[in-house]
């Protein structure tokens, strides 16, 4: 089990417009009818029950809205860094003897703060840095004797759950699993103790893991790399200029205790949202949160993203060389998803990319052959201004050069000619074909309602908003290309191999 940070895409997460330019609403759409079962504890964890008696079993979600936007520099990665470490166990779970156990790792943490403090000193001592990072390392490999590898995972396994994993995104971290119904109150047991509990054992081993999954992701993938770049140069201020796994100057300076006070401020109850789907009764599932959750600390708030990115005063370009075939990424200075202009950013995505018919995978891929693959959509996430974005990968012999052009034609047209009602039409077919798909998975379910509650405080929102995307007409979708898709708001992104040509 290797968590991952990519994060899960709910489409579409749109707003309404306000209430002034609302037309009558429709009659309530079946997902807004579902008979969600919420509690709120004392320490203000909530919980989201929905009985499903399809099959036997259930899915169970835990979502933060804590993520990487709510770090600063300095501290970069540390919400991914903790999505890893809690799968480590608690006191109790992942140890053979915690009373032995915890004076080494303590030791261990004492040493690594005393070798941070030399490492800042001016002019360092190497020999005391040698010594410290002995000590480190030794503590370290004396505590990793009582570590019990994976007993977490290996619990849950032998019960039956299926798919335990975690995602770490700009905005949230969420961690989900599915079990058996019968065995239910293990989850209950467990993920209770990880939140009053956690012991972030084999720090600086696991912090190796991220490193190389740094390098996979950011540093040697060629998207990866294009997109770093692209988001970089496009903010300046806000921390969406910042990869979700953090700087690797960050990362290695990060310490244990650092992550494990992060946890005790920002993960409590407070900031928790549970949603339980499948076979269950709603009235144990109650008595259990009480009984097991009750007592988990409410920590506090989220630390405010309070960054504004200044207006842009023209176009930015930036060329990164690296060892791979060439690619192209645009964006343009757009909106958050809270805003009422996203649903026609959405929907404009989604008529230049999504699916062969549309106007560029139509154009570039099916058509002239240019592309290999082309892609729109409004990001990099949900809850702040972001960027309307096109990634295109050239097919040789032709050049980032020629698809830009492409697409500014291509865009061009739009701002001169509403689309044709018809591709709207089969977008909103499409949107609402994937509404009913989410709706029968009890696990995608729970992920929009925890979701939903946890940026809302409603789980009905995400259906709500959901909604707008289907009112979008030809004439929104011309607007905002219009004000929307300028020169002067745009960066560009470009990836040349080393010593050759876009």
């Amino acid at each position: 089990m290797k968590p991952t940070a990519a994060p899960l895409v709910l489409l579409p997460l749109l707003p309404a417009p306000p209430l002034a330019a609302q037309i009558p609403s429709p009659a309530p759409a079946p997902g807004e009818q579902l008979p969600v079962v919420r509690h709120v504890l004392d320490n203000g964890m909530t919980f989201l029950i929905l009985p499903r008696r399809q099959a036997p079993t259930v899915s169970l979600v835990v979502h933060y809205p804590v993520g990487s936007v709510n770090e600063h520099l300095g501290n970069t990665g540390i919400a991914h860094v903790l999505e890893h470490m809690l799968f480590k166990g608690s006191r109790e779970i992942g140890t053979t003897d915690p009373t032995l156990e915890a004076p080494l790792l303590a030791a261990a943490d004492a040493a690594h703060d005393s070798l941070l403090a030399e490492l800042a000193r001016p002019r360092p001592d190497t020999a005391r840095v040698r010594h410290l990072t002995e000590a480190l390392d030794s503590f370290e490999d004396q505590a990793e004797v009582y570590a019990v590898p994976n007993e977490y995972a290996r619990i849950l396994s032998s019960a039956g759950g299926r798919g335990l994993n975690a995602t770490t995104s700009y905005e949230a971290t969420r961690y989900f699993i599915e079990l058996p119904a019968n065995r239910l109150e293990l989850w209950f047991a467990l993920e209770s103790d990880r939140m009053r509990n956690p012991v972030l054992r084999g720090f600086h081993t696991e912090l190796d893991v991220v490193y190389e999954e740094r390098r996979t992701r950011l540093e040697t993938s060629p998207g990866g790399i294009v997109q770093t770049a692209l988001l970089a140069t496009a903010f300046q201020v806000h921390p969406y200029g910042v990869p979700v796994i953090g700087h690797a100057a960050d990362l290695e300076y990060m310490s244990r205790g650092q992550v494990t006070e992060y946890f005790r401020d920002y993960y409590g109850a407070r900031n928790a949202v549970a949603a339980v789907v499948g076979d269950v009764d709603p009235d144990r599932v109650v008595a259990w949160a009480e009984e097991y959750f009750g007592a988990v600390p409410s920590g506090r708030p989220a630390p405010p993203v309070l960054a504004r990115e200044p207006e842009q005063a023209g176009e930015r370009r930036v060329t990164v060389e690296f060892d791979a075939e060439p690619r192209l990424m645009i964006g343009w200075r757009a909106v958050s998803g809270l805003h009422e202009d996203a649903p026609a950013l959405q929907m404009l995505a989604s008529l230049l990319t999504a699916g062969r018919s549309t106007r560029l995978y139509r154009r570039l891929v099916a058509g002239d052959r240019s592309a290999i693959h082309v892609s729109a959509y409004l990001g990099p996430a949900f809850a702040h201004p972001g960027l309307f974005m096109v990634n295109a990968v050239p097919r040789d012999p032709h050049t980032t050069h020629e698809l830009e052009l492409a697409i500014y034609q291509e865009l061009g047209d739009i701002r001169s000619h509403p689309p044709d009602p018809a591709a709207l039409t089969r977008i909103k077919n499409q949107i609402s074909a994937g509404e009913f798909r989410r709706l029968s998975s009890s696990l995608q379910l729970g992920m929009q309602l925890a979701e939903s509650e946890a940026m809302f405080g409603d789980w009905r929102e995400t259906f709500r908003l959901s909604r707008r995307i289907l009112e979008v007409t030809p004439e929104e979708v011309q607007r905002v290309a219009v004000k929307y898709l300028n020169a002067g708001s745009r960066t560009v992104a470009t990836m040349v191999r080393k010593g050759g040509s876009p």
